[in-house]
């Protein structure tokens, strides 16, 4: 009788929470090499890692004013940065760069994480 009490009681609790009414998504990402008019000018799958900068841009759809992602940048299975980008409104696009060193030739990524730390995309690209 216990659980069945503590049951609806979480069950009542749970239907009385806000819900979300919106859910963030990337529509758009890319990795490329310049922004210009906060447009990616091109996009890149390989690229040589001595060239200096890559930018990682994302158009996020979605998300409540105030919001946050971050663009987690993994070189292999290394974090190499991680960069907080504020959300100003439902449909924005922002990005974030990284200055590479010839060294780091192989397999990256960029992982866009919402605040919570849920999974919204993963970019992948290759420095040659």
């Amino acid at each position: 009788m216990k659980h069945l009490a503590l049951s609806l009681l979480v069950f009542v609790v749970m239907s009385l929470a806000p819900v979300s009414s919106w859910a963030m998504e990337v529509i758009e990402g890319l990795i490329t090499t310049q922004v210009s008019d906060r447009q990616p000018v091109d996009s890149v799958q390989s690229y040589p890692a001595a060239s200096g900068l890559l930018y990682c841009f994302t158009r996020i759809a979605g998300a409540p004013e105030g919001a946050r992602v971050f663009h987690v940048w993994y070189r292999g299975e290394q974090e190499m940065a991680r960069v907080e980008l504020l959300i100003r409104s439902s449909d924005w696009r922002t990005w974030s760069s990284r200055s590479l060193l010839p060294g780091w030739a192989g397999d990256w990524r960029v992982e866009v994480v919402d605040d919570q730390g849920q999974l919204l995309k993963t970019i992948p690209f290759t420095l040659l």
